[in-house]
């Protein structure tokens, strides 16, 4: 008798045929793609730190570097990265090595970059120190050494001043890489070999010294004069004025400005030099009270040491302290460090002038308390102290806690858009149109008998 097959038997081995083919079509397709490239989990991730039209910026800027790397469009070259960026030297050669995932092709490719502005730029504070940290070991040993930092500080220094047209000389660089490796801490042992900067080392003198963290973490954007952490104020004085005997020189606005706004460091005007205008608390009142502009206090002590504040606030006669979270300390010399509030009192700023209280010492300072300043030059202007505070965690400023000054001076720190604002302000009563007169009169507490 004949077997007969069902339909239903018959479409099913049919269902079943087409089923092996396309099983079979499957495997021989991951077959033939099996050189293609997996997924790179790390492009993905670093891609969502971006807006469509960032990574459109991004594969723009990658696809006009490429051309010039004349790859066909493939990649970009070090040579090329290295230019675009303003990086020369061992600095721009470890930022190339990273950012190539250490391939040591010359090959950065579209992915490359995406990963790496998305750790360096996008990323989370410890991400970016992280990288940071890696990028000043220059010699790619895992070991950072005083040897890779001075590297790195000159390679900063030609960038930063080369920029700013005024190039210092080289003995200028090893004077101030000295004051600014003096702050670091090398505490990680190596058998054979000197001590090294461990990573928490790193963080803790990224603090001392924003000057460097902030040109560090902004490599990756165009050079210019502009570029933060690149940016050094323009220094008004008298030109009838010798410049070798100031004590702000470029270099210290750079480190000082590292703690401050891109709007402060515009241009910063000299108001008073005790070789000019002589030791005289007075005509340094008489000088400072033009306006309401931040100034920057340095002190040259008989030691040697260079030291000072920055008053956010006017100095002004109060009979107490005063001031705001952007006032802070710093050292120049032998060691380049600032020293922020730390929030633990509002010990800030303090002017005490014509006051006849033994409590309330006549004289301006910073942090600490009555009779034990962080810093504190007395009416005299003869002496003064600097004791370790908690105000801003700073230590004693100079080689004693005595400070036997040797130059005293002043700069105001010019904030351009309050110009015309004080220039239009005409109107009013007589002490209101002469506002430096009035402002002598606040200092020594007799503004109100006057009105």
């Amino acid at each position: 008798m004949e077997n007969k097959v069902s339909p239903m038997k018959n479409k099913k081995k049919i269902w079943e045929g087409k089923t092996k083919r396309n099983e079979l079509a499957r495997k021989k397709g991951r077959m033939g793609n099996s050189q293609s490239p997996p997924p790179n989990p790390r492009f993905n991730s670093a891609s969502r730190a971006f807006t469509p039209k960032e990574l459109e910026d991004l594969k723009s800027l990658f696809n006009s570097l490429a051309a010039r790397s004349q790859t066909n469009g493939q990649y970009v070259s070090s040579s090329v990265f290295q230019v675009y960026f303003g990086l020369k030297g061992p600095l721009g050669e470890r930022m190339f090595d990273l950012a190539t995932q250490g391939r040591k092709d010359d090959k950065l490719t579209f992915e490359d970059l995406v990963i790496t502005k998305g750790t360096y730029v996008k990323g989370p504070n410890d991400e970016i120190e992280e990288f940071i940290y890696r990028l000043l070991d220059v010699t790619a040993d895992e070991i950072l050494t005083r040897s890779d930092l001075d590297s790195v500080l000159v390679n900063m220094f030609n960038h930063v001043f080369q920029l700013k047209g005024s190039q210092p000389e080289s003995s200028s660089h090893c004077y101030m890489v000295d004051t600014f490796l003096n702050a670091a801490t090398f505490s990680k042992d190596h058998e054979g070999r000197d001590k090294s900067m461990s990573f928490e080392d790193f963080k803790s003198w990224c603090t001392l010294v924003p000057s460097v963290k902030k040109f560090l973490s902004n490599l990756l954007v165009p050079p210019d004069p502009g570029r933060p952490g690149s940016k050094v104020p323009k220094l008004q004085y008298s030109e009838n004025i010798d410049s070798s005997i100031l004590l702000l020189r470029d270099e210290y606005a750079w480190h000082i400005g590292g703690a401050l706004s891109h709007e402060e460091l515009e241009e910063w005007k000299l108001l008073y030099h005790s070789s000019l205008n002589g030791l005289s608390f007075n005509t340094f009142l008489g000088n400072i009270s033009n306006g309401d502009e931040p100034t920057v206090l340095i002190i040259k002590d008989r030691e040697g040491y260079i030291f000072g504040g920055f008053a956010s606030q006017p100095w002004e006669r109060h009979g107490d302290f005063y001031g705001d979270m952007k006032t802070f300390l710093f050292q120049l010399y032998p060691k380049a460090s600032i020293f922020r509030p730390t929030g633990a009192n509002s010990n800030l700023q303090w002017c005490a002038v014509n006051f006849s209280s033994e409590t309330i010492p006549n004289g301006i300072g910073f942090g600490g308390r009555i009779n034990h300043f962080g810093m504190f030059l007395s009416a005299s202007f003869d002496q003064g102290h600097t004791f370790s505070c908690t105000t801003f965690n700073s230590p004693c400023l100079s080689k004693t806690a005595k400070i036997c000054p040797e130059v005293i001076e002043c700069w105001g720190v010019v904030r351009k858009g309050l110009e015309q604002e004080t220039a239009d302000v005409v109107k009013g009563t007589v002490l209101e149109r002469f506002k430096e007169d009035r402002h002598m009169l606040n200092l020594v507490g007799i503004a109100n008998a006057s009105e």
